[in-house]
């Protein structure tokens, strides 16, 4: 049986809110290593790095986003935003539960701003969930004319980060 992103998603939601401080999990295919590690191990310990089994082509992390342990797995789990269509034009939807972020870093230029014009694979904003960053792409091609969640605010999955005005081509 083949885990699907969404139940690797769920083992680190599950990791996250439990007391556990590693889990090592081994299977055909697929195999995740991940320790819990606050201010770095005790002497002599050894950090395993995880392991993932080539499933699709990994998100790019973005220059200056932290590097975790666990942020090579997450990454190459990491799903695509998807676009939503309302009357008022496409969303991007928050495709997991995390803090939104409109930079990579703090003091920083916004990835993207109102009027900005994007293609399906033009990275809008990061996601960061358990201290991993998670690059998010438009996902359709058009022209931002929303920014509808706060930076750095907690968003849920499914909830309308940017409205797109299809086409890319104009300004608002």
């Amino acid at each position: 049986m083949a885990l699907t992103d969404e139940d690797v998603r769920e083992i680190l939601r599950l990791i996250d809110e439990s007391g556990l401080d590693e889990l090592k999990i081994d299977m055909e295919g697929f195999s995740l290593h991940v320790r819990r590690g606050g201010n770095g191990f005790g002497a002599g310990e050894e950090v395993a790095p995880p392991r993932v089994a080539p499933r699709a082509a990994a998100a790019p992390v973005p220059p200056g986003a932290p590097a975790t342990p666990a942020a090579a797995a997450a990454d190459a789990v990491a799903p695509a935003a998807t676009a939503t269509a309302t009357a008022d034009g496409p969303t991007v939807d928050a495709p997991m539960l995390g803090t939104f972020y409109r930079a990579e870093a703090p003091g920083r230029a916004p990835f993207v701003e109102v009027g900005t014009e994007v293609e399906p694979g033009t990275v809008v904003c990061l996601i960061e969930v358990m201290k991993m960053m998670n690059s998010i792409e438009a996902g359709v091609a058009g022209t931002i004319v929303e920014v509808c969640a706060e930076n750095a605010a907690l968003v849920e999955y499914g909830q309308p980060l940017f409205r797109i005005r299809p086409g890319g081509s104009g300004s608002s």
